[in-house]
């Protein structure tokens, strides 16, 4: 397992995050120009406990995350954690950077007093989802969107 560095994302890191992001889904949407990503990064970093992360290689983003821990008036006030927009560049992948990156994720999770942590993932990604289970995750329920 390659031994990587996980710290909180920074402006000078967006260049290397909106690449992941286009190796995600080559044939999804456009990433945000970084102007815009700019702008988007300071105000996720004006929440209290919502960060992007990135994952280092030798001074190289090799991926990267977000991670929300939220509040709740449910489960006895415990709060739960939601991990997104997890990828690890094509080159790095199947070499242990998104299970450093979720075991960090995690920790993150239990040292906040988190009742769960809960990804989602495309259904196409079938990879991704094997993924989770190894690392044990479960499906729970059904995950449903609308676009407002």
């Amino acid at each position: 397992m390659e031994k990587i560095t996980i710290r909180v994302a920074t402006p000078g890191d967006l260049p290397e995050i909106l690449e992941l992001y286009r190796q995600l889904d080559p044939e999804d949407r456009p990433v945000l120009p970084l102007a815009e990503a700019e702008g988007v990064l300071e105000k996720i970093d004006s929440y209290p406990d919502y960060h992007v992360y990135v994952a280092h290689r030798n001074g190289r983003t090799v991926g990267t995350f977000a991670l929300l821990i939220v509040d709740n008036l449910a489960h006895m006030g415990a709060r739960s954690g939601i991990a997104e927009d997890v990828v690890v560049a094509a080159d790095w992948r199947r070499r242990g950077i998104g299970r450093q990156m979720m075991h960090f994720a995690m920790q993150k999770c239990r040292e906040a007093g988190c009742y769960k942590l809960a990804v989602s993932s495309n259904r196409r990604r079938s990879d991704a989802h094997r993924f989770y289970k190894n690392l044990g995750f479960q499906q729970h329920g059904y995950s449903f969107v609308v676009t407002p």
